[in-house]
């Protein structure tokens, strides 16, 4: 088979990090249905995904959190170091506060409960290439109970900025300081005022909080 005609420009290039043979075999069967998915590599944990990943750059990395040598949120925090423009899709059985904030703040652009709908998976990994952040239903459900305190104060007007509003967005695509500033051709410094002035406004603690009073905002009801 010629894979160089297969691949085509549309096509969306994956590396599945589990520890788990069942698990990977279970996505890498269900992905593969789709000819615009190309599954290029495999790790059994995080030190093998980071170094896969800077290898192959692939578009995404499907990646858990429980694994060995290196933990899903460690290796996300070190793939958005040594590959910053890779996507990366946290796959995991945690549905709970502290993973969903460390992946977060790791920069991961998606959190999917390995409870998700074998057909909500494709659509996910569609939204994160167009640059949107994504999140399984019952991990939409916890951010909305975290976000509580926020809507405490949701009486209180809060204005931003243009230059705010940009970095926001940015923030929310998972940028880091130093790509935008490079974007705005400003300084990552004058970028981390802007996030301290954001965060100072909207009464969060952190980026990651950031995050998910912006995705509140955009999904909640």
């Amino acid at each position: 088979m010629d894979f160089s005609q297969e691949k085509t420009a549309q096509s969306i290039t994956v590396i599945l990090a589990d520890d788990h043979e069942i698990v990977r075999v279970g996505l890498k069967r269900f992905l593969s249905i789709d000819p615009t998915i190309q599954i290029i590599a495999e790790a059994t944990n995080g030190e093998d995904a980071v170094a896969m990943t800077v290898l192959y750059r692939p578009n995404i990395v499907l990646l858990d959190i429980n694994m060995p040598r290196m933990d899903g949120i460690r290796a996300a925090s070190e793939i958005k170091k040594q590959a910053p423009g890779v996507k990366i899709v946290m796959l995991s059985a945690h549905e709970d506060s502290y993973h969903l904030e460390k992946a977060l703040g790791a920069g991961a652009n998606g959190y999917l409960s390995k409870e998700i709908e074998a057909k909500e998976l494709l659509p996910a990994l569609q939204a994160v290439i167009r640059g949107e952040r994504v999140f399984s239903r019952s991990i939409l459900q916890l951010i909305q109970r975290n976000s509580a305190s926020i809507d405490d104060n949701s009486g209180a007007a809060v204005s931003l900025t243009k230059r705010e509003q940009e970095i926001l967005g940015m923030v929310v695509k998972g940028l880091t300081s130093s790509e935008i500033a490079d974007k705005l051709s400003i300084s990552p410094r004058t970028v981390e005022t802007h996030r301290f002035n954001l965060i100072t406004k909207f009464g969060v603690k952190n980026t990651a909080g950031l995050v998910r009073f912006a995705v509140l905002n955009e999904n909640g009801s």
